[in-house]
């Protein structure tokens, strides 16, 4: 379970990795309802897949950047593809700018359930059911960053839950897609497992939430669609947090 840390963020130590390049989607077409990257869901649509990010330069033009490094002091533009390394390592305030960017904007708390789960009322999988089917969605496989640090989380440090290293560790982080049986029943997948996902508003506390558990843990905080935590501000993040876009259907 990821754990709130009060600490002043720094910068992880480790070498920047070697961004491996890959063919951006073409843009989207405005044509219809929803994006072509995205799914129409009742009254509004969302991204299939989890989302990765380019970086903006100066004139707008995008420049490939690394999934496994944050985003901090960057201006970055919500990406979709099947097949791709999600970015993770990114707050609720660092999601909600990428998807702007992208002419979306985050998903609200029921619309992510909506489109994780569909219409039936007893299914809490986006496979169906009310009982986790091990294995069909990327998670359950603990904590990394006690694998790479130690499990003493009283020591464990900021930089060290944001290190660029957690995400490529075997076994853990998947891309976009890997888990073709974890999907919902409008199309989306990865929406239970692989990395946490920001969510729109905060609770009766003030805090934010992040829905459908990550690679490390889907079920200790609700089960599938229903996992949720909320006890981090909107600026928080570490290698298990990442997000897709929702935007409004247009007319």
């Amino acid at each position: 379970m990821v754990r709130r840390w009060l600490l002043v963020v720094l910068v992880a130590c480790s070498p920047a990795p070697r961004v491996e390049p890959h063919t951006a989607p073409r843009a989207p077409s405005h044509a219809g309802p929803c994006f072509e990257e995205q799914i129409k869901v009742d009254h509004f649509c969302i991204d299939k897949y989890e989302a990765f990010v380019v970086e903006l330069d100066a004139r707008g033009e995008e420049q490939p950047h690394s999934p496994y490094e944050t985003v901090e002091g960057k201006r970055v533009r919500a990406k979709v593809a099947p097949n791709v390394v999600p970015q993770g390592y990114i707050s609720l305030v660092q999601a909600k700018e990428a998807c702007a960017n992208a002419d979306k904007r985050i998903c609200k708390a029921d619309e992510y359930i909506r489109a994780c789960r569909g219409t039936k009322p007893l299914d809490l999988f986006p496979y169906g059911g009310g009982q986790q089917k091990h294995g069909v969605c990327n998670g359950g496989k603990g904590s990394f960053v006690g694998k790479a640090f130690g499990a003493d989380y009283d020591k464990l440090t900021y930089a060290q839950f944001n290190d660029p290293k957690l995400n490529q560790m075997e076994g853990g982080l998947a891309k976009t897609g890997s888990f073709p049986q974890c999907v919902s029943p409008d199309g989306a997948l990865d929406m239970v497992g692989n990395l946490h996902e920001w969510t729109e508003g905060p609770d009766v506390y003030g805090h934010v939430g992040f829905r459908g558990g990550s690679y490390g843990d889907s079920e200790k905080n609700g089960p599938g669609c229903f996992y949720v935590t909320t006890v981090h501000e909107s600026t928080y993040h570490d290698y298990s947090t990442g997000f897709r876009c929702c935007a409004d259907i247009r007319p």
